[in-house]
């Protein structure tokens, strides 16, 4: 019998208080390996504390959590975090629509955060449009990827990703593939690529693992010097029926507008290797 992932933690989350374990701790869930490498980025320092972002463990989803935070305490929200981990799909937007998770410390994009915004307040772009680059993720052992070196070689390619995530369906739609393939959930996903029943699924850089992505039994590389541009903004959301959602959304557009002023931003993508020097990479989707 498959158990709907979702659907077991709003009930794990029902049975808790709707927001924190007390009054001055908010739940927030999260995917176990992000969780994982922030710990091991952090090495016990606080959010706040981090200037440097490059090094060991670094990743697109770790900058994103750590400037969530800093925002937030830069803007005077200071309650603290209590993380529930597990294999949840970092995108699922479903606990913050039922004001169960008071905020998603990963961006999403401009395209889903607006539909929404019923239920969310949306952030200032912490990535903003032109910035994303994303890597083509593929099993080691898959040869022919390793080959793409312009855009009509992807005829011979197929690919994973889910509509849900309009911008990377859309940016995946422009390609001429063989096939694109649906998948909702993201270990799905990755995991396909890795059983190479899938030929490529697009992922962002992670310099500090030398672009390789592990979990489990999942191993995919990304094709070396070949970027895909993504052409929209990210974006923190928050709920709007979490109890803190307001007071949360107030601090963090502060915070976020002091580390943007600042340079902060730009500069925490840019030493994690998220954002590259395009220098030495061929952006194969380049618009002319």
């Amino acid at each position: 019998m498959r158990i709907n992932l979702i659907a077991v933690l709003l009930l794990l989350s029902c049975a808790l208080p709707a927001h924190s374990i007390d009054a001055n701790e908010v739940v927030i869930f999260i995917r176990d390996d992000v969780f994982d490498d922030y710990s091991r980025f952090l090495k016990g320092r606080e959010p706040i504390e981090v200037k440097d972002f490059s090094g060991a463990y670094i990743r697109r989803d770790v900058v994103d959590m750590i400037i969530a935070q800093q925002a937030l305490i830069l803007g005077g929200f200071t309650k603290p975090f209590r993380y529930h981990k597990g294999n949840i799909n970092y995108r699922n937007t479903k606990l913050l629509e039922n004001g169960k998770l008071l905020i998603s410390f990963d961006s999403v994009w401009s395209l889903d955060a607006n539909k929404l915004t019923r239920d969310v307040y949306v952030s200032a772009p912490v990535i903003r449009e032109g910035e994303y680059f994303a890597g083509v993720y593929t099993s080691p052992r898959n040869e022919k990827v390793f080959k793409i070196n312009q855009l009509s070689d992807f005829s011979q390619l197929t690919a994973v990703s889910t509509p849900r995530w309009q911008t990377d369906w859309q940016t995946l739609s422009a390609l001429p593939l063989k096939e694109l393939l649906r998948e909702d959930e993201w270990l799905s996903q990755v995991r396909m690529v890795s059983m190479q029943w899938v030929d490529f699924v697009m992922m962002p850089l992670m310099p500090s693992l030398n672009n390789r992505y592990i979990l489990e039994d999942i191993n995919l590389v990304a094709v070396p010097d070949v970027l895909l541009q993504l052409n929209d903004s990210r974006h923190f959301i928050i709920s709007k029926k979490h109890p803190d959602g307001k007071a949360a959304y107030t601090a963090l557009q502060k915070g976020l507008q002091q580390l943007r002023e600042a340079g902060a931003i730009e500069k925490a993508y840019r030493e994690a290797g998220f954002i590259p020097d395009l220098t030495h990479y061929t952006v194969i989707n380049k618009q002319p």
